[in-house]
């Protein structure tokens, strides 16, 4: 059944989590599985879209990025899709997302410093038609859980 995970997928998925450049062998030897089975768990995850890609983690700090905030935006829903492609083109925009709630949009936002995020906010965020309002919350630290499910 497509979506549907064993406790040896959790495993596999969480060690991938933690360390997505793991050889199929290395992610055997850690998951105690042969290396054929971890080979044919992961392209059974991928096709069923459980696995949807790898990346990379980058420290914004080293990257000139070492001020984030939360920003939370109440907008008018029926601009969602116009909404969604010019917050899209703000760089410091690293995730967006439509919630239920107080407010509609949750921005993860990563600038240089407080000046530049400011301007984020206040000039870009705030210019943007259907955009009713916004708060904004500091990050003082990143704590990233990449270990769980």
């Amino acid at each position: 059944m497509a979506g549907t995970i064993d406790d040896i997928d959790a495993r596999i998925l969480r060690e991938l989590r933690i360390d997505g450049r793991l050889s199929v062998r290395q992610l055997a030897e850690r998951v105690r599985v042969s290396r054929a089975n971890a080979y044919t768990r992961l392209e059974r995850m991928t096709a069923d879209g459980v696995i949807t890609g790898y990346t990379v983690l980058v420290d914004p700090a080293k990257t000139g990025r070492s001020t984030s905030a939360y920003v939370t935006l109440t907008v008018r829903q029926h601009d969602w899709r116009d909404l969604q492609q010019r917050l899209r083109a703000i760089p410091e925009v690293q995730h967006m997302a439509l919630v239920g709630g107080d407010f509609d949009v949750i921005l993860l936002v990563r600038a240089a410093d407080n000046a530049a995020l400011r301007h984020v906010v206040l000039d870009q965020l705030q210019a943007i038609p259907g955009v009713l309002s916004s708060r904004t919350f500091l990050i003082f630290e990143d704590i990233e859980n990449r270990g769980g499910d």
